[in-house]
């Protein structure tokens, strides 16, 4: 689990690099192509390496959750304190999500589409179907999927006459659907109408009235039903099966939900956007997230092959750590080496390397600091 959660956060950090920007500088590189494609979210529906960060550190809170649960239970704490434990553990990711998305504005800056809220939103919720049979937990993540696709199918899709171009869609842009899938077109649906409502309860510059990327608040809901599928792949590993069962279960588990996302989405039924985290991409990216974790556990557990993956694990073990690294003080770090070393060390490539050079220095400071912490055994993660 370490390793997994390392390697997607990672993959966060490792943004850095700027692939983007060399691809920009050699646009005819079908490999810079490639690495900035992935690095990146895709416009809308379907999927990139970068759009499986969010729900593959999703699915991993409900993958601990059952060991969590366990070492409470032998340590003796009721119920209710735990209950209690997962609210207050709530209520500081959704104020640290919060807290990090203000960093440069001028107010508070309330917003809760971002990884750390999203999954605060949900925790509680986690938690106690948690404590329910396996096939209540089915029958919830059912319930969350249908109930989330009907709740947005039932809510006006726009009309001909929307103005798209208000809520900073282009009336041509290509994303748009119609039939049964336009119910979930960028800022036109049931998501965004609940935020124009609730975010303009709380203080703000400016009235809110779209979000650019098109991410909404409600979104956690289905956050949930991915976390669910991590609930029962952890309690998949926590149930003795042996390693190839459980290597087996995985697999289904991933072909199943990868299979029956894409046909939703080529059905016309339900597409797989992660901007608004639909019930298709929930599948389509836990399948992805199975097939994940599989990997990580026949490589590490399985075949044994554990020292490769120690870097991974010193970030996995501080995953909460280096979300913060890299939104409070990448800058800082860029900033100070440039002044004290100035851009000479960094362009020994030539100047188009030089973002890329600096971003892996920056990413072997992060490391440092990670595994310095890890020696003393400083961990924070969920």
């Amino acid at each position: 689990m370490d390793a997994y959660r390392g390697f997607v956060m990672t993959l966060m950090a490792a943004e850095l690099l700027n692939f983007n920007g060399l691809h920009k500088t050699f646009p005819t590189s079908s490999f810079w192509a490639f690495l900035a494609y992935q690095q990146d979210h895709v416009p809308w529906a379907g999927c990139s390496l970068h759009d499986l960060i969010q729900p593959s550190f999703s699915f991993l809170v409900g993958v601990a959750l059952p060991y969590s649960v366990a070492s409470q239970n032998a340590h003796g704490q009721p119920a209710t304190t735990q209950f209690w434990r997962a609210l207050r553990r709530s209520l500081t990711l959704i104020l640290l999500g919060i807290f990090l998305r203000s960093t440069h504005s001028e107010q508070t800056y309330f917003t809760f589409e971002d990884t750390l809220t999203q999954i605060g939103l949900g925790y509680p919720f986690l938690f106690l179907l948690g404590r329910t049979s396996t096939r209540t937990t089915w029958i919830a993540f059912g319930l969350i999927l249908f109930g989330y696709w009907l709740a947005f199918v039932l809510y006006p899709a726009g009309m001909t006459n929307f103005d798209y171009s208000a809520v900073g869609v282009p009336a041509n842009w290509p994303e748009h659907y119609t039939g049964l899938m336009a119910h979930f077109n960028k800022n036109s649906n049931l998501a965004w109408a609940f935020d124009r409502w609730f975010l303009n309860l709380f203080p703000r510059e400016s009235p809110f009235l779209f979000n650019g990327g098109g991410y909404a608040t409600l979104s956690f809901i289905p956050t949930l039903g991915t976390m669910l599928l991590g609930l029962q792949a952890g309690r998949w590993l926590r149930s003795g099966l042996s390693s190839s069962d459980v290597l087996k279960r995985f697999l289904m588990a991933g072909g199943i939900g990868l299979a029956t996302g894409v046909l939703l989405h080529f059905a016309g039924i339900c597409p797989v956007v992660k901007r608004i985290w639909t019930p298709a991409w929930v599948l389509f990216s836990g399948g992805w997230c199975f097939w994940l974790l599989a990997l990580f556990y026949y490589v590490i557990d399985v075949a044994g092959r554990r020292g490769w993956a120690f870097p991974l694990v010193v970030v996995g073990m501080n995953s909460i750590a280096i979300y913060c690294l890299v939104h409070l003080i990448d800058r800082f770090i860029i900033n100070s080496l440039y002044t004290h070393l100035g851009h000479g060390p960094f362009q020994i490539f030539g100047p188009a390397y030089e973002q890329l050079l600096m971003g892996a220095v920056t990413l072997g400071i992060f490391y440092f600091i990670l595994r310095w912490m890890y020696r003393r055994k400083l961990f924070i993660r969920i």
